[in-house]
């Protein structure tokens, strides 16, 4: 298992979490929540389906993230109205399980049970060298790691892996019976997603290969189905091939490699001149050394052929009299599986030989100039990639030519390796492709611009071939030979071919990159009679190219164009195998149909598993209790149920056959098909491939969407069980619950770049939804203490804000969840959800938060979470009074917002935020000096001043602008086009330096709101907006008192720096006293305080900051008085009776007045009363 585990002082939090999640599987599994059946009638339905996880082990984070992209949709959909279904089975069909098992019993008769290995227990080198001095065109839809490497880890051996799959020694050796597998790894998979909440209906679930007879069945009738439609073809194909196991080595079947396809080379023959060397002097036969190329069409500028000195060569017999070839080894291996040799994988090797004794070798080159050219050394061939001998063409190539340049120049070299001067210094670089803007020695040129000298400057090298070699194969047209004026591109295909039937050349296949299989061999490239999918036929083909152009790929253009790409180089794709599991062919028993040629329509089979299979078996997923006879699934069964065939005969009644079509027809076609990116060029491809052959007369029922998603990072770096950064999905719920889990993977990533599982965003959902959990719990408890409005209507315009906002972010939500953005459904859905809620909270102050208005945002909260977070949703749900499961809720639905609001409440926030900048730099400012702090104190007060309309000038620039764009068919105008209109204009001639910074800020408006970004009025009341929210202003900024005016009654200065939607504000600190207010009503639990009462204050203002000094924040100031006699009356003890006696009301319009240190309030016309240094406060 891994090594990945997080230490808390506290579980409390998750083990909350945990106790829900059970509680609510149970209620879950008690009502068959997710079981689905057709209807009688047509509703909405949404099928989705993610590719069967192979049996070899437990489902780690990976799998997860993948297979839940499924499960937020069916979530999602469900709440849209839809019946949803999201079956799930397991894959066991291919050799990995069979071969892992064969290995676990060598080990144990090698080295005992439990064994005993040797103390060198290395592992299995998957590095794979690159090399070759051709530049290759890579196909970035093909990847090549497998997943095999992932599962094992570090161990070599099959009983290291199984410990590392948390498997006992005593538990291990059973796995030597391949059916044991078959029977222990399913059944965890179910657990582990079934604790993860899954929405999955379980009763259609299913193992694959021949030990179920149902899907045996299915199988057999699609390959006979297939073969009639002559969809399957037999004969010699190159294909990817393992020597040890007698079979070709598909990607499933891959230790390393997955996606290496055959790349197919030109055999250039290359005969070895007489007389031989003394090394070769003792054969008579026609000896050549063989060089493979990807450029046949360059041969006509061979100079001279290379060879590494210190690699080995082999001479060797090949099936043709009389002929002997040179290679590398591995070369020769390759060839033995291509019909070089006589026998099949049998090299005879004649000779071995140093490179060393290759060198100076007189060769003659095939269509070359020179008659006549030489061996020459080369240290950067590699021994891994074609035969070891490489063809030079110094004019095309910069890495010949930059080879060639060093032992031309290096006389020292030439020495070294005993090269005659007449083996090199004759021979140039032979003009042979016009390059546009190169030339006709297009690799010279490059050379001599990047300022190469040697074939050492790797990285220059590098970039001198990717400026040349593309544009010279696609842009380039040949200079010579038969073919001359046509471009390369169209000419290479004619040259190959010519040189093949002239005996000069001969095809030669290997593997692109290094294949291990999961035997660990080393794989070759073999040509074998096989049956194969004949994916190159080009009718077929274009059908399916047809159905990529329209398939909803949900916004990703880049899984479309891999598509394409795939269907580019996708040929023949070889569907049988003699060793593994899986489904004999039906007309050959003793094959077996490859892992990715039985799982291409087998969603079809989904529909119907359930009624043919019976219940799970107790686990075994294989029909084993059925009712349901196998040998009655014919294949006119199979066409009646899913190709409206004739009704079958046979022991099965009427009406259930038209209940197995019924459920076919009802839930086809496939809504969504979602999975990791690796699978476009493979599994993905051949399921459009497939389901257009099986149902050719019925486009209505091929797939409707593929989702691709890119692969999983764990914190950052790829998952590896021998670094320890390492997740299985059962230890991700035991660390951070079904919920946390659920919500870092939807955090994870959206889109087919790599995503990426942080730990720290799992703990913080922990945190987060137990945070919910309390507040929507304290609500619930306390929400008669709320503010309550009557009738429905709106009583604040922190209310108004609330809903436009919460009506915006549920649009937004579901725009994301249509779009299957689920990082971006949770960002709007939750985060911005949850800061909505505070902002509202703080807008309304003491007033308090509105109970339906609470309430409303709880159930939208749960609605918009529970796809993704279905179980504390599902809690919450039934803890603010739902009788029925949320699983039944539907969503909300907003038509439209109040846009006007929405931009009131930014308009609010963005004041805010920028009155704290101001604040913080005033205060900042008058407190730098002490002496300077002394006489000036921090402000107390704001004016902000706000503009119903831009200042002249701006006006001026705006109707110029719209002007503009209208001419200019409502884009945006260039800068210099704007510019340009402006220096004619005289009145702007004063603000020439802030003319264009403001086209700049208009300009990003213009792109986020369009048009609307030029009024030249504001479009909300920005007086009203600040005022209505005068206490959040002053508590947030904790100010004393706000004052809002209009710019156009200001002085010039303030009236050019303000405009629409940014207001000027000035702070200052007016003259203060401190008093005492006294509280004297019976039993009102309030005490005297203190405050300051500035000068100008009105009684409005000191009566709340009077209220939120006080500890009970719902208590409400009614009015102030004071006191008739200032010196008497604070010192005289209240009447029971009567604890106002000596005070008189303060009118709410009264103005405090601070004059040489006393304190009096102006009561209008003139009259003052002195306040002394006690008021009397009243409360509600």
């Amino acid at each position: 298992m891994s090594s990945f585990k997080l230490e808390r002082k506290s579980t409390v939090k998750l083990d909350c979490l945990k106790t829900i999640e059970s509680k609510v599987q149970r209620i879950w599994n008690d009502n068959r929540m997710f079981e689905e059946d057709a209807p009688s009638s047509d509703e909405m339905k949404y099928f989705v389906t993610f590719p069967y996880p192979y049996m070899n082990g437990r489902l780690h984070i990976g799998h997860t993230f993948s297979l839940t992209k499924c499960e937020f949709a069916v979530g999602y959909q469900r709440m849209r109205g839809k019946r949803c279904l999201y079956p799930f089975a397991f894959h066991c069909t291919g050799m990995p399980i069979r071969a892992c098992a064969d290995k676990l019993q060598r080990e144990i008769a090698e080295f005992g049970n439990p064994p005993a290995f040797p103390l060198d227990d290395g592992e299995v080198d998957d590095s794979s060298n690159k090399s070759s001095s051709e530049f290759i065109i890579k196909d970035k839809s093909k990847g090549k790691k497998s997943k095999a490497m992932a599962k094992a880890g570090s161990g070599k051996y099959q009983w290291q892996i199984m410990k590392s799959l948390g498997i006992s020694d005593e538990d291990i050796p059973q796995f030597a019976d391949v059916s044991y597998w078959l029977e222990y790894f399913p059944p965890l998979c179910k657990s582990d997603l079934q604790r993860l909440g899954l929405k999955t209906d379980w009763r259609r679930s299913f193992i694959t290969t021949d030990v179920n007879p149902y899907y045996d069945s299915f199988v057999r009738w699609q390959f006979m189905r297939l073969k009639e439609r002559n969809r399957v073809e037999f004969g010699k194909r190159y294909t990817i091939y393992s020597p040890k196991d007698d079979q070709p080595c598909m990607d499933h079947d891959r230790y390393s490699g997955e996606g290496v396809a055959p790349q197919e080379y030109t055999l250039i023959k290359l005969r070895i001149l007489e007389p031989f060397p003394d090394i070769l002097s003792e054969f008579s036969s026609s000896i050549y050394l063989v060089a493979a190329t990807l450029r046949p069409e360059t041969m006509y500028g061979q100079t001279n052929i290379w060879i590494h000195p210190d690699i080995n060569y082999i001479l060797y017999e090949i099936n043709h009299n009389n002929v002997l070839f040179i290679s590398t080894k591995r070369a020769a291996r390759n060839m033995s599986y291509q019909g070089f040799t006589s026998i099949e994988g049998n090299v005879n090797i004649l000779k071995e030989l140093n490179g060393c004794s290759l060198l100076g070798i007189a060769v003659e080159p095939p269509l070359s100039t020179y008659r006549c050219i030489y061996t020459l050394p080369m240290m950067t061939i590699k021994e891994n990639k074609g035969t070891g001998i490489v063809t030079s063409v110094p004019s095309d190539s910069p890495d010949d030519c930059a080879a060639l340049n060093d032992i031309k120049n290096k006389p020292a070299m030439r020495q070294r390796f005993k090269i005659n001067d007449n083996c090199v210094l004759p021979f140039n670089p032979i003009p042979i492709i016009d390059v546009p803007g190169f030339g006709d020695l297009c690799a010279v040129k490059v050379c001599q611009e990047l300022k190469i000298h040697s074939q050492n400057d790797i990285e220059l090298l590098r970039a001198a071939k990717e400026r040349v070699y593309l544009k010279g194969f696609y842009e380039g047209v040949l200079k010579v030979g038969e073919y001359s004026g046509r471009k390369v591109s169209d000419v290479k295909p004619l040259i190959q071919k010519a040189l093949i039937e002239q005996g000069l050349a001969a095809s030669y296949y290997e593997p692109e990159n290094e294949v291990i299989s999961r035997s660990g061999d080393q794989c070759v490239v073999a040509l074998c009679d096989q049956w194969y999918l004949d994916y190159g036929e080009e009718s077929w083909k274009t059908e399916v190219r047809d159905l990529v152009e329209r398939i909803d790929t949900h916004g990703s253009e880049e899984t479309r164009r891999n598509f394409i790409a795939t269907l580019d180089w996708l040929r023949e794709h070889a569907c049988s195998r003699s060793y593994g599991l899986g489904t004999r062919l039906p007309w050959e028993q003793e094959t077996l149909i490859e892992a990715l040629s039985d799982s291409t329509i087998y969603m079809a089979y989904y529909t119907v598993a359930h009624l043919l299979q019976g219940d799970d078996g107790g686990g075994r997923f294989d029909g084993s209790n059925s009712a349901v006879p196998p040998d009655a699934l014919t294949p006119e069964f199979w066409d009646y149920v899913f190709s409206d065939g004739p009704p079958p005969s046979g022991p099965l009644s009427q009406e259930f056959l038209d209940k197995l079509r019924r459920e076919f027809r009802y839930w086809y076609p496939v809504d969504l098909r979602s999975t990791g990116k690796d699978l476009v060029p493979n599994h993905l491809t051949y399921f459009l491939y497939n389901h257009i052959a099986i149902w050719p007369d019925e486009p209505a029922i091929w797939p409707r969407s593929v989702r691709a998603n890119g692969h999983l990072l764990l914190n950052g770096e790829k998952m590896s069980k021998s670094t320890g950064n390492f997740l299985t999905l059962s230890e991700a719920i035991d660390q951070f619950s079904a919920d946390g889990t659920r919500f870092a993977l939807a955090d994870s990533g959206d889109g087919i770049d790599d995503a990426n599982f942080e730990i720290r965003t799992a703990e913080t959902a922990i945190l987060r939804l137990n945070t919910f959990l309390d507040w929507v719990s304290d609500v619930n408890v306390g929400k008669e203490l709320l503010r309550k409005v009557s009738n429905n209507n709106i009583s604040i315009f922190a209310d108004q804000i609330f809903r436009a906002e919460m009506d915006k972010l549920i649009v937004e939500t579901t725009k994301y969840y249509d779009g299957m953005m689920y990082k971006e459904a949770l960002r709007t859905g939750f985060f911005e959800f949850q800061a909505t809620r505070d902002r509202y909270r703080e807008l309304c102050g003491s007033l308090g938060m509105d109970r339906t208005l609470c309430m409303e945002f709880i159930n939208n909260q749960l609605l918009l979470l529970a796809p993704i977070c279905p179980h504390i949703c599902e809690h919450i749900w039934f803890i603010i009074g739902n009788k029925q499961s949320i699983m039944y809720a539907t969503w909300p639905i907003i038509i439209e917002y109040d846009e006007s609001i929405v931009n009131a409440g930014v308009y609010l926030m963005d004041t805010v935020h920028e009155l704290r900048l101001r604040l913080k730099a005033s205060r900042q400012s008058s407190g730098k000096k002490p002496q300077k702090a002394a006489q000036n104190p921090p402000p107390t007060r704001v004016i902000v001043y706000v503009a119903k309309t831009y200042p002249p000038w701006q006006s001026k620039i705006l109707q110029l602008l719209f002007q503009m764009v209208n001419e200019n068919n409502g884009e945006f105008p260039e800068n210099k086009f704007i510019a340009k209109s402006l220096a004619d204009i005289l009145e702007l001639k004063r603000y020439n330096k802030r003319t264009m910074p403001f086209v700049a800020t208009v300009k990003d408006r213009f792109i986020k709101i369009g048009i609307k970004s030029l009024n030249i009025d504001s479009d909300i009341n920005e007086k009203l907006i600040l005022e209505s929210n005068a206490d959040y202003l002053l508590t947030t900024l904790k100010l004393e008192s706000l004052l809002v005016e209009y710019s156009s009654e200001a002085v010039d200065k303030i009236r050019d720096e303000c405009s629409p939607g940014k207001p000027f504000s000035m702070f200052f600190a007016p003259d203060s006293m401190v008093i005492d207010v006294v509280n004297r009503q019976v039993h009102s639990g309030c005490f005297s305080t203190r405050i300051t009462v500035f000068d100008g204050d009105s009684v409005t203002d000191v009566s709340r900051r009077i209220s939120r000094s006080l500890a009970d924040k719902s208590m409400i100031i009614i009015n102030l008085r004071r006191f008739e006699n200032t010196i008497i009356g604070p010192r005289t003890i209240p009447v029971l009776n009567d604890v106002m006696k000596g005070t008189c009301i303060l009118a709410n319009e009264s103005v405090f007045k601070l004059n040489n240190g006393n304190l009096s309030v102006s009561i209008g016309n003139g009259i003052n009363h002195i306040i002394g240094s006690h008021i009397v406060y009243c409360v509600a």
